[in-house]
């Protein structure tokens, strides 16, 4: 059993930088191009930040809101880009093979970013931790970092970490958060399908995962103690504050002194935490209705599925 997770480790890492290594020349192809390139959005023009945190994105699901992706990195440039973990979800692919072209044209224009001068950074989260083999490497103009350290324009230094390793379930009982990722994923299968119906009866979006983990003592209780753990452990290090990913709940607050930050998710909450030149942070939200006309309908199918 072992050797074959350790097989499977090793083939998911060569998947996940194949491309960082053999195709960073490469133009996009002709659907690449239509996935990407929309002249109504163009029209929209583009944001321009410091810095860009995003995590969660969890590429291989099909809760993946790719195309909401796609649509962000697009419209918003930034000098650097820290992807904070659960980039590719690997948990899911090891259970089946699912890859659509909206997810390889994601790991193409971060590529592409990275290659026109953005500085990328690819901290791993748990569900790509193959690639943490990799810390200390750069693959297609990507470092890999189990950590990083991030000084805003206004002097606070902050801890740039994925948060899995302050999560006493994912260290002590992941038996336990493989049956939570089963059940959050089922809650997923649910929501598109309550979607689908809001829809078509005219309501926005909502979140069913979402509304059960406000709703369950347990949870908040988890998210509290993840944040005090990790602030803890950022102030014991010496930093001004700590952004992370993991709990995908996006949010900004003080937490004992210092500054808690959580860039959120693309699965549900499509956030993105960012910096201003001048080291203001503030949580971006891009929701559904900012996509196309054309990705609003096929984003609407595949909730639809």
């Amino acid at each position: 059993m072992r050797s074959n997770q350790l097989n499977f480790k090793q083939q998911l890492a060569e998947q996940l930088f194949a491309k960082a290594t053999t195709e960073p020349h490469t133009e996009p192809t002709n659907q690449q191009n239509q996935s990407e390139v929309d002249p109504a959005a163009d029209e929209q023009g583009s944001n321009k930040y410091r810095t860009i945190w995003i995590s969660d994105i969890h590429l291989g699901t099909p809760g993946c809101q790719a195309d909401a992706l796609l649509h962000f990195l697009k419209h918003n440039e930034s000098d650097t880009l820290y992807l904070v973990g659960d980039i590719i979800d690997g948990w899911q692919l090891r259970k089946s093979w699912f890859w659509p072209q909206s997810h390889n044209d994601v790991i193409q224009k971060v590529l592409r970013k990275a290659r026109k001068g953005t500085q990328v950074v690819f901290i791993p989260g748990n569900h790509d931790e193959a690639a943490r083999q990799f810390a200390g490497m750069t693959f297609g103009d990507i470092p890999i970092m189990e950590n990083a350290v991030h000084v805003t324009a206004d002097g606070k230094r902050l801890w740039v970490v994925h948060g899995d390793e302050f999560d006493q379930v994912v260290r002590y009982a992941k038996w336990l958060a493989y049956l939570g990722d089963t059940l959050y994923n089922f809650a997923l299968t649910l929501n598109r399908v309550l979607n689908n119906i809001r829809i078509k009866l005219g309501y926005p979006y909502w979140s069913l995962s979402q509304f059960l983990k406000q709703q369950v003592k347990n949870a908040v209780n988890f998210i509290l103690e993840f944040e005090h753990a990790l602030i803890h452990e950022a102030k014991h290090r010496g930093y001004d504050g700590v952004v992370c990913g993991h709990i995908h709940k996006a949010e900004i607050k003080e937490v004992d002194g210092l500054l808690y930050c959580n860039d959120g998710d693309w699965v549900e909450s499509l956030t993105a935490l960012v910096e201003h030149p001048c080291g203001k942070l503030d949580i971006v939200h891009w929701p559904h209705r900012d996509l196309p006309v054309r990705k609003q309908k096929a984003l609407a199918h595949t909730l639809a599925e």
